[in-house]
């Protein structure tokens, strides 16, 4: 009878858990064995049985001061008790404008506009759109191509697919991509950089590319070229010296608007609130997500310089100057939850932490040289990566097994392909950094 019980039950499970169709997931495999999280705190998951995993990944790139903070969460429960939503069509709330302005302060001085979204993927064709409005303005409604790169990763828009250049985001739907879409090269050479501390010194001809593609009249068709300062979601590939100043001087040259998607790099993620102050490069828009109300709340926008925004500012008062935008933008609960956050950040002084824990997470990270099968490390801000060469005719089981024997013995870290990808929080500490290179070490090690 109690075995008909059990039985029972696993059924009932395996039911609950059929009906959710996961996202980015194979979903057959991991309904086999499933990892539940029920609670989160801190630095630490805690599983549906129990026990304590350490968030090696800041949940996804976004949980970047932690589990649960409360200040960040009380915020959220206070404002649900004054407003819980406001149409955002020719109506605002103040928590809308407040978040702006601090946006604004923290962006680069000629960037000061923004259009809030949900999402990343929002963010991207919310940017892009903006890029043909512009240029609709100027009367030069001949610009509406793009150019993405190689291994970008732009959301799951068809805007975002189209300019984003990892071929399993885009197989099942290139019939119906944005026509004559271009990309340059990535910059991930492992006969070149492999084992590069920080920015490679190799690779900043790699922005030739773009000239290339520029040549002749093909500039005049180009509205916007979409980069990630460093690309996160094909493993942490860091950007050559002076291969994004290539970028923006190219885009100066031929007139084309330069957009940084910072939806991984923003908010601490490289030691500073955007990339800009990293590496001294200005687009003329930021899209952004993830970290500005870490991960509690979604949130995304575009952060768009003066120029551009005042060129579509134009026509009858009476009249909608830019017609896009979502129920959700701006929603009351996010902007509590991102102006809790900004607050977060900058009384904890976790940017400076970042910098300083950025160095002690580069030298753990480089201590994998030389363990089975890695083939390379790379590390930037509080980001780093490990490659590993591929199981002959199995390409990304590797790296898949050691997500689960670390997520097995109490550490969550993320996996593309062969490439498995760490961002703590930047409240992490110095042992929990030792605990994920060490558990790593030695599933590794288990695993040869």
């Amino acid at each position: 009878m109690e075995s008909s019980n059990n039985a029972d039950e696993d059924h009932a499970i395996a039911d609950n858990l059929e009906a959710l169709w996961m996202p980015f997931t194979h979903n057959r495999l991991f309904k086999k064995k499933p990892r539940l999280i029920e609670k989160a705190s801190g630095m630490y998951y805690e599983t549906s049985d129990g026990r304590k995993v350490l968030d090696g990944i800041s949940g996804l790139w976004c949980s970047n001061v932690g589990h649960n903070h409360p200040k960040i969460s009380e915020a959220v429960k206070s404002q649900l008790d004054v407003l819980d939503f406001s149409p955002p069509f020719q109506v605002g709330h103040g928590l809308g404008f407040e978040l702006a302005n601090e946006l604004i302060k923290v962006a680069p001085e000629s960037i000061n506009h923004v259009f809030f979204t949900n999402s990343g993927s929002e963010a991207c064709d919310t940017a892009m759109k903006i890029a043909l409005a512009y240029y609709q303005g100027l009367g030069e409604d001949r610009r509406y191509r793009f150019i993405g790169r190689e291994k970008g990763y732009h959301g799951v828009g068809f805007g975002g697919i189209s300019v984003g250049g990892i071929d399993a985001n885009r197989n099942y739907y290139k019939k119906a991509l944005l026509p004559d879409t271009k990309h340059i090269r990535h910059t991930h050479n492992l006969s070149e950089m492999a084992f590069s501390k920080g920015q490679p010194r190799w690779g900043a001809h790699l922005a030739d590319d773009l000239e290339e593609l520029l040549k002749g009249n093909a500039a005049s068709e180009v509205a916007g070229v979409i980069v990630e300062p460093m690309q996160g979601s094909a493993g942490v590939i860091v950007p050559p010296d002076g291969y994004l100043e290539k970028i923006r001087a190219i885009c100066d040259q031929h007139n084309v608007l330069l957009i940084f998607d910072e939806v991984i790099t923003g908010f601490g993620r490289l030691g500073e609130w955007f990339s800009p102050d990293r590496f001294g490069v200005v687009p003329d828009m930021i899209t952004f997500a993830k970290g500005v109300t870490n991960g509690v709340i979604p949130l995304g926008g575009v952060l768009v310089n003066d120029q551009v925004f005042k060129s579509i500012m134009v026509g009858p008062e009476h009249l909608v100057e830019f017609f896009h935008g979502y129920t959700y933008s701006g929603h009351p609960l996010a902007c509590a939850a991102g102006i809790a956050a900004m607050e977060v950040y900058r009384d904890e002084d976790l940017l400076p932490k970042a910098r300083r824990l950025e160095q002690e997470l580069e030298h753990q990270i480089h201590t994998l040289q030389g363990e089975p099968h890695v083939v390379d490390i790379r590390n930037l801000g509080m980001a780093c990566a490990v490659e590993f060469s591929s199981k002959p005719n199995q390409p990304s089981v590797r790296a898949m097994e050691i997500f689960q024997k670390c997520f097995e013995r109490g550490l969550m870290i993320r996996y593309t392909g062969d490439i498995i990808a760490i961002g703590p929080a930047l409240v992490a500490s110095t042992k929990e950094i030792e605990f994920i290179i060490e558990t790593i070490r030695g599933v590794v090690r288990d695993l040869a």
